[in-house]
This record gives structure tokens, C-alpha cells and sequence, in this order.
């Protein structure tokens, strides 16, 4: 029975339960995929009944390895939209924020040791090489929240390839700033694990942290996933390449196209306007409204305007900070 679920697409490979290192699978099926905003708890339905199989099970259960890419973001960039955009069968499947890396990383901060880290994150990485049908690319978008653990999947896979995509900053704190407190709240929780991490080099001291406004936490945020970002590029050459959103949203074709290209995706030029002109590119990722680039256009100039005299201060602060501390605000490796 375990056997035949961990080889069955059907079921996911949920969350990684360390005390008996098990996986924990739940049923989900391409179409429940497709209708979850995330692969989360909150999305998928069986999540409150899953069914444990032995780490060492699961991976012996597998059948060959799909080709693994990835899309790694600094949050309210687009990238769950690029996630939905590989949702094609017989090609590829995005996959979108697996838990079983969250459940890795919070195992490490619990003091699990290096070598059980890179062990079970090799295995992770296996379960979800899993395609829904022969010949699919995998393309996996992991939350932003372990973000530190990029280059450890790049070393374990190294012939995947990845995307790094982000928010200009000035547009990444209008996203913060119009979700209200729930945003703020969230730039803060960020900001804690990257400091848990060791992603923060910015020359503050720990006291330094609190007396920071929400938007300037926001902005350090930003300037490690940068600086991450950066180092990334130039570790990995040419199997990395870096985006950001406001060129994603003005040249869809263009880099749909080229991010095809990086994955190894084969897509001509109609299949490529089909995805753009069709509902990934203009319904909303997270509430399936409709959302081109004109209400994207809007939303983002509605929580400009009613924040900007905040949002200008807070760039130009971190504007000096990434000049002190080395981190540009322009990355290099430019996909399009």
C-alpha cells in the first residue's frame, strides 16, 4: 500500500515528519493542484488526513526523475502566476510553495544537523521529481521564506535551473503597505527567519532591528533576498537568470518565452501567446478575478499614491543602506 502511494502522482508528498521520519501524503490530483492557490494546508482538502510512508520507502518507491527547475522570488512579484503558467500537460506542472521545504527548514532551526539537512532535502527533492504524466518538466516555486535554502537545491540538483524573480522595491512596498497589518506583521516574521538564517549582512546590530518601521523592515527584507540573489548569479553562472515584475507584466511573450527556453520547456511562439492572452496571465493568481495588467497597473498606483511619501523615504533610506553594505539594487544575468 505505502509503495503504491508514493509512486502514484495522485498523492502528494505533503510533509516531512522528522520525529519518525516519515513523508506524509495526501491525495491531489492535477486538478486539485491547479485549483489550490498553494500547496498548503489550507488548499488541500486531505491535509487533515494524510497517510505517513517512510522516507527511505517513498524514495525507493519512485520511478525515474523528471527534469527540476525552479522559480525562486522575493514575494508579490508574480511568481505564482509563473508557477500556473508551466500547468501544461504533457509539457510541465508548476508546482506551488511545497510545504515539505518549510517543514525541512523549521526541523534545522528545531537543531537538526547539517548532513540530516542535505538527506532530506535530497529525498524531498526526489518525491516531488514525480511528473503527472511521462515527459513532464517539474517547475517548483518555493515559498519565499526559505529562500536561504536556494543554493543547497541547486547543488543537489545541478542540472536544474532557476529563475530569481522579484519586485522593484518601491513596488514591493506598495504591496506591503495596502495589505495593511497583516502585511506589516508578515515583513517583520520575514525579517526574523532571515535573521535566523545569517541572510542579513547589513552592518545593523540586534537592537538596531527594533527600532525600525514596518516598511523599513520591508526594505531590509528586500535587501537580503537581493543580496542572496546576487550571490546566487554569481555562484551559478549560466543556470541562473534573474527578472522582475514590472518587465514580466510589460513583456509577457517575451519572457515566457525565454523562461521556456532556461527550463528547457519546448514552447513555440503560438503556445506562448495562447498562455499569455489566456486566464493565467490575466486572472488573479490568489482570488481567480479578473486582473490584467491594467488592474495590476491600478492596484499598484492606488497603494503608491495613498503611501508614497512613506514609500519614498523608506527607498531612499535603503537606497544608502544597500550602497554601505555592497548590495545592488540592479541584478546581474538578466533573463530577457
Amino acid at each position: 500500500m505505502t509503495s503504491t502511494i508514493a509512486s502514484n502522482p495522485d498523492w502528494w508528498p505533503h510533509r516531512y515528519d522528522p520525529n519518525r521520519d516519515a513523508v506524509h501524503y495526501v491525495p491531489a490530483s492535477r486538478e486539485d493542484h491547479r485549483a489550490a492557490v498553494f500547496l498548503t494546508d489550507e488548499y488541500l482538502q486531505g491535509a487533515k488526513s494524510p497517510k505517513p510512508v517512510a522516507r527511505r520507502e517513498a524514495v525507493a518507491a519512485q520511478g525515474p526523475a523528471a527534469p527540476m527547475h525552479f522559480i525562486f522570488h522575493s514575494a508579490f512579484c508574480c511568481s505564482t502566476l509563473l508557477a500556473r503558467a508551466f500547468d501544461l500537460p504533457g509539457l510541465s506542472m508548476g508546482l506551488k510553495e511545497p510545504v515539505i521545504f518549510n517543514d525541512i527548514a523549521g526541523w534545522k532551526n528545531r537543531g537538526a544537523r547539517p548532513e540530516q539537512i542535505v538527506a532530506v532535502m535530497t529525498d524531498a527533492l526526489r518525491l516531488l521529481a514525480r511528473p503527472f504524466s511521462p515527459g513532464e518538466t517539474m517547475v517548483v516555486k518555493p515559498s519565499n521564506l526559505i529562500n536561504g535554502y536556494a543554493p543547497l537545491m541547486l547543488k543537489l540538483l545541478p542540472e536544474s535551473r532557476a529563475l530569481l524573480l522579484h519586485a522593484p522595491l518601491p513596488v514591493f512596498l506598495a504591496s506591503i503597505a495596502r495589505k495593511g497589518m497583516w502585511g506589516r506583521l508578515w515583513v517583520r516574521d520575514l525579517m526574523i527567519k532571515q535573521l535566523r538564517d545569517g541572510l542579513i549582512q547589513l552592518g545593523f546590530q540586534g537592537e538596531d532591528y527594533l527600532g525600525l518601521t514596518d516598511l523599513q523592515a520591508a526594505a531590509v527584507g528586500w535587501l537580503a533576498q537581493q543580496a542572496l540573489f546576487v550571490g546566487m548569479s554569481r555562484q551559478f553562472g549560466a543556470r541562473v537568470r534573474t527578472l522582475d515584475s514590472e518587465t514580466l507584466v510589460a513583456s509577457p511573450d517575451k519572457a515566457m518565452t525565454a523562461l521556456a527556453a532556461l527550463f528547457q520547456v519546448p514552447l513555440g511562439a503560438e503556445a506562448v501567446k495562447e498562455i499569455v492572452e489566456g486566464p493565467v496571465f490575466n486572472r488573479h493568481s490568489k482570488s481567480d478575478t479578473a486582473f490584467g495588467a491594467d488592474e495590476r497597473a491600478s492596484e499598484r498606483e492606488s497603494g503608491e499614491a495613498l503611501h508614497a511619501d512613506e514609500i519614498e523615504k523608506v527607498t531612499v533610506w535603503a537606497e544608502a543602506v544597500a550602497k554601505n553594505a555592497g548590495v545592488p539594487l540592479t541584478l546581474p544575468s538578466a533573463l530577457i
